[in-house]
């Protein structure tokens, strides 16, 4: 028998993450599921909440649980958020101002609030800090990541970066009429090449899907999204460090996206919790983050092991890091910290090394993430779209590398 032999060609490895705009449904439920919050926040810092929103054609149902000393306007809030976002009329398919909204909330399991309630004002006068900071325990139990990576000035994954770049655009330029007869609901995905030293090389495709009105063109809609949304980002983010003059793109690859948001898709708080981290480069412990106060560590936790492992990749320690933390309900200190930097280390510093500097530098207890972090304010409904992480507003303050040096004299003690 005659052998054939077959040419074996070396595959680039590619990586993709998406995001999703402000107008897609289980967005919508985020948006109002933080602006809730927010509400409640404003008004009595020491409110507990867990409300979930699930959104159908016409009609939004917010539920869970709060406890406040504050009254908010649920009604209002939906109708605000969804107006905000630019559901104003039938003919895109949701109407804020005629939209159904039923409310069921109930207040926190009295189980749960003995073990997580933080001291009153009067009382956190009369013990010390490490009293407070023991009174209050995790709010469930769980697992949480953080991760940090050097491929982007933000420390973040380019891939999701650059899909969250493009859906804030997108929007923007919705809003803004620079391209008009856009709609809001609207999904994006990038495709980055690696090379062998795990660094990205090369945009290889930008998929853009985004509805619009039905007098649209495709040919029309895709040039208008190449020169508005599309090269303007990539220019941007990627300038001359990794390669864009290839790339292929693909814009609404059904042909059309008319019908969109609510209308097409039933929407629920939570269930873009990949979107909302780093787009798949790192493990996630499975818990939402929207419309939930910072008692919750799957919120609160999530955001302090970013901000550890964005620390650690700023003061050097590595190329890439992830940390995960895990909590038992009732309990402050956390059960296991670990941190993994992937063999990315610098040379002479083990991963054991940056773990013991951790500990030593970041306290993880719930009540002492939420002083640290100032995570009482009302600042959520603006985490609910583009990502929680990766982002340069102040308020994002686990964004911050304000641990650099501390971590930098810990790892040198050792």
């Amino acid at each position: 028998m005659e052998e054939r032999s077959i040419a074996v060609t070396e595959e680039p490895r590619l990586i993709s993450s998406e995001s999703v705009t402000e107008g897609h449904p289980d967005k919508v439920c985020d948006q109002i599921s933080d602006a809730i919050l927010d509400d409640m926040l404003r008004q009595d810092p020491h409110s507990h909440v867990a409300v979930e929103t699930s959104a159908a054609i016409g009609q939004f149902l917010v539920f869970g649980e709060a406890t406040s000393a504050g009254y908010s306007d649920i009604q209002g809030i939906v109708r605000r958020v969804v107006r905000d976002i630019g559901y104003t009329s039938s003919e895109v398919g949701l109407d804020a101002d005629s939209c159904g909204v039923l409310v069921s909330l109930t207040e926190q399991s009295p189980e749960i609030n003995q073990g997580v309630s933080r001291l009153k004002p009067q009382e956190e006068t009369e013990v010390s800090r490490e009293e407070r900071y023991e009174a209050q325990g995790a709010g469930d139990q769980g697992i949480m990541f953080g991760y940090a990576t050097d491929e982007t000035d933000v420390l973040m994954p380019l891939p999701i970066y650059l899909s969250h770049r493009l859906s804030f655009r997108l929007a923007e330029v919705r809003k803004q009429g620079i391209v008009p007869h856009l709609r809001p609901d609207g999904k994006t995905q990038v495709t980055i090449e690696y090379d062998d030293n795990d660094r990205p090389v090369r945009v290889d495709t930008v998929l853009v899907s985004t509805q619009h009105d039905p007098q649209v063109a495709h040919d029309w809609l895709m040039a208008q999204l190449r020169e508005h949304v599309i090269e303007p980002v990539l220019d941007e983010v990627c300038g001359d460090a990794v390669r864009h003059d290839d790339y292929r793109v693909l814009v609404n690859p059904t042909g059309s996206f008319v019908l969109g948001g609510p209308a097409a898709d039933a929407g629920l708080t939570g269930r873009k919790i990949i979107v909302d981290t780093y787009g798949g480069a790192a493990h996630h412990g499975g818990g939402a983050f929207s419309g939930k106060d910072p008692s919750k560590v799957d919120r609160s936790a999530a955001y302090a092991t970013r901000w550890v492992a964005k620390n650690i990749v700023a003061a050097g320690l590595a190329r890439k890091v992830e940390v995960q933390v895990a909590y038992a309900i009732g309990v402050a200190d956390p059960v296991s910290i670990n941190v993994n930097t992937f063999g990315t280390a610098t040379q002479g510093v083990s991963d054991e090394r940056i773990q013991a500097a951790v500990r030593k530098v970041f306290d993880l207890r719930p009540a002492a993430i939420i002083d640290e972090l100032d995570l009482l304010r009302p600042i959520y409904r603006k985490t609910a779209a583009y990502g929680h992480f990766g982002r340069t507003d102040p308020d994002f303050t686990w964004e911050r590398t304000d641990k650099v040096d501390e971590l930098k004299a810990a790892v040198a003690a050792d």
